[in-house]
């Protein structure tokens, strides 16, 4: 796509950040609805789940950076899951004010059904645009990107 000038003396990056969040947005969202008609969660729950699958033992501030989310708000969201059955909070043996967060039987299943369920929208939605070469770009572009954020500490919440 080629970018015009939108005034601001950066029409490409505006063009590309106009895209890139209308496209997170939109793959969002049809992710959100396929996990809820499947298996009765978000994708924030699916993503909290999978990193828990993944680290075992996390801390709520761990989830909290990682997704560049508040404190709060992570807390809260693993307060759902446990309501659930889900997700379990054991003491953390090195810091008695934090826990560590395990999936549950229950959690680890749904998580494995949830990733086949994710896994496949995101080859439905992605699959005919980014293949190969054309995937391995943009992922390292994207990866890149993410990289120099995390760095610079950009849009760490202060909650």
């Amino acid at each position: 796509m080629e970018y015009k000038s939108s005034g601001d003396g950066s029409p490409a990056l505006v063009g590309f950040f106009d895209d890139l969040v209308r496209c997170e947005t939109r793959l969002y969202n049809a992710l959100n609805d396929r996990l809820r008609e499947r298996h009765g969660i978000v994708t924030s729950q699916y993503e909290f789940l999978r990193r828990l699958r993944d680290h075992p033992g996390a801390r709520v501030a761990d989830l909290a950076t990682e997704f560049a989310i508040g404190i709060g708000a992570t807390s809260k969201g693993i307060d759902r899951l446990e309501k659930r059955g889900w997700v379990v909070r054991r003491p953390n043996p090195a810091d008695r004010r934090s826990s560590l967060l395990e999936l549950t039987e229950a959690g680890a299943e749904l998580a494995e059904a949830a990733a086949r369920t994710f896994g496949e929208c995101l080859a439905e939605l992605l699959g005919g645009t980014f293949e190969g070469e054309r995937l391995a770009v943009a992922a390292r572009a994207m990866g890149e990107l993410r990289a120099a954020l995390e760095r610079g500490q950009v849009g760490v919440p202060t909650g």
